[in-house]
């Protein structure tokens, strides 16, 4: 009994080493696929300070970007496609089965449209701050000088901003890379044509 009682103790630690094994392994294989690692050998102190603080700058622009966004960022994409008279900006969800978040990144674009229209942009000023780049020339343009189209897309919704004033075209565009940058993960450029999509 002493000796299968010692092969048998003996079977279910290498069992449960195995196990735990494999477990760490498959949880590092899943933190570099999920992770967007980075060499920061190569990287001096600057870089380092300017990475942190864009970090901080994102985490600080999701959480007050709850105070105007109804829908979880965690759950969509912000998609911005710079365009030769201004831009379309989306917002759809990861899974576009997601019927909760595509009913409220639809709505949010609709509400927005109409305040960006009447020149409110408060709600990126709040998100971003108020000096956000291209807000100020946004915010200064008359009424018409920018039409903004909404569409119901696969997913969720876009805008479409278009102006013949190539000033404005230039802010919609420093305006769509800040947006780029402060939704880090959340967000991607996109391409012009994507606002074909139904």
């Amino acid at each position: 009994m002493g000796q299968r009682h010692y092969q048998r103790n003996t079977m279910f630690k290498t069992l449960i080493t195995s196990c735990a094994l494999a477990t760490l392994a498959s949880g590092a294989q899943a933190q570099m696929r999920g992770s967007t690692a980075m060499d920061h050998s190569n990287m001096d102190d600057a870089a380092h300070i300017t990475m942190m603080e864009q970090t901080q700058r994102q985490a600080a622009v999701a959480e007050r970007g709850k105070d105007v966004m109804p829908f979880s960022l965690a759950a969509t994409t912000h998609v911005f496609s710079k365009t030769a008279e201004g831009g379309v900006q989306q917002v759809v969800a990861k899974k576009a089965t997601d019927a909760a978040q595509v009913r409220l990144a639809r709505g949010h674009l609709q509400e927005i449209r109409e305040q960006f229209l009447k020149g409110d942009f408060s709600g990126p000023s709040h998100i971003h701050g108020q000096d956000m780049p291209g807000l100020a020339e946004l915010r200064e343009a008359k009424a018409g000088q920018i039409a903004i189209d909404y569409q119901d897309i696969k997913g969720g919704g876009q805008l479409t901003y278009r102006t013949a004033d190539a000033s404005l075209v230039a802010a919609l565009h420093t305006w769509f890379d800040a947006q780029l940058a402060d939704h880090g993960k959340d967000a991607m450029e996109g391409h012009a044509n994507h606002g074909d999509m139904k």
